[in-house]
């Protein structure tokens, strides 16, 4: 594996720093709570799971695996409420299907079926929901998944925000795969399968009309045939996540948590494209908190980090793959980067979402 030591300079305890913080008293729902950082997480904690309180949803995972007839299903359901409709690179309907079909990768699943439930508001134009309709069966077929059911629902005109969908999928997962983030292990490898903060900055610029000189496109794209293909040199991988809401740091922080582990990035081996980079400098937001939508990050045993690797490289869907970091057993629960001028910083869950309503 490659070597990403850390140079003595920059080695400290980030465990022993503080930072108070106020106490949340928040009586109502806010944007934050959609955010995927901590607001989401207390939510989740405070609200769902004691209404819904069982070990299956325990796991808190991307999609939940279930024993169900002799078989390992891995099954995910998500709602899409992205502003605007159509963006450089995709569409609410191309991330409809790839973000429940990357949920179900993230299990180790090969996904099968999805089903789709529509909410339209009255006046939106017909053209635009078959626009959204086509390109849900277009990725779809490209994920090699089935559309097998769904749902529509129209409200009154100023109670919705032009069209709302909502997917829920299925998928096999394979004899002898357990990809769940508890099982992350200090030595592991981090790796990520490319350039991150792409669809978040590409929704950001048409949203807000504005320009970087170059056309951002988003990263929308199905994983599963890459996790199967990462599969394939060993299926012991311990953990995967899509970083969506929240971006890569909100990923490996939940990850770092679950597991009772650190994780130690090194600033310079992120790939960050410069346009995301411009991009975030003059706005002022960090790209590892932007979200992404084809990209996955993997905790991966470091004996097995070069070749899984290899073959991400060879894949279409992470020819930009790179090793990030590694899991350790220091800090447990947090997450350091190691920056390019010999410092040290935290990577904190973040408590909402900087830019709201991009998945």
């Amino acid at each position: 594996m490659a070597d990403l030591a850390t140079p003595e300079a920059a080695v400290v305890d980030p465990a022993d720093w503080t930072c108070p913080a106020p106490l949340r008293d928040q009586p109502v729902v806010v944007m934050g709570h959609g955010g995927g950082g901590a607001l989401s997480a207390e939510l989740i904690e405070q609200v769902f799971a004691p209404a819904y309180g069982n070990p299956t949803l325990a796991a808190l995972t991307d999609s939940a695996v279930l024993d169900l007839g002799g078989a390992r299903l891995a099954f995910s359901t998500d709602s899409y409420v992205v502003r605007p409709l159509f963006f450089p690179g995709g569409s609410l309907g191309d991330l409809a299907v790839n973000g429940t079909v990357n949920d179900l990768a993230m299990s180790g699943a090969r996904p099968a079926y999805l089903s789709t439930a529509f909410v339209l508001e009255e006046g939106v134009e017909l053209d635009v929901v078959g626009r959204i309709a086509r390109a849900i069966g277009a990725a779809a077929e490209a994920a090699g998944v089935t559309v097998a059911t769904g749902d529509t629902k129209v409200v009154e005109s100023g109670h919705g925000d032009g069209v709302y969908v909502t997917t829920a999928g299925i998928g096999l997962v394979p004899d002898g795969v357990d990809i769940r983030p508890q099982r992350a292990r200090p030595g592991d490898a981090v790796i990520v399968s490319g350039p991150i903060g792409l669809h978040g900055v590409a929704v950001m610029s048409v949203r807000e009309g504005l320009e970087f000189g170059v056309e951002i496109a988003s990263d929308t794209a199905p994983l599963a045939d890459l996790v199967a293909t990462m599969l394939t040199v060993t299926k012991d991988i311990h953990a995967l996540r899509d970083p969506t809401r929240g971006g890569l740091g909100a990923s490996l922080n939940e990850i770092a948590r679950a597991s009772g582990t650190g994780v130690r990035l090194h600033e310079r081996a992120i790939p960050v494209p410069d346009e995301v980079a411009n991009a975030c400098g003059f706005l002022g937001l960090d790209p590892l908190y932007v979200a992404n939508e084809g990209r996955l990050v993997a905790f991966v045993p470091p004996e097995h980090a070069e070749a899984v690797l290899a073959v991400m490289r060879a894949h279409p869907q992470g020819t930009g793959a790179a090793l990030i970091g590694e899991c350790v057993a220091e800090h447990p629960g947090m997450v350091v980067v190691a920056t390019g001028l010999g410092g040290t910083r935290v990577v904190d869950l973040p408590l909402g979402e900087q830019l709201p309503r991009i998945c």
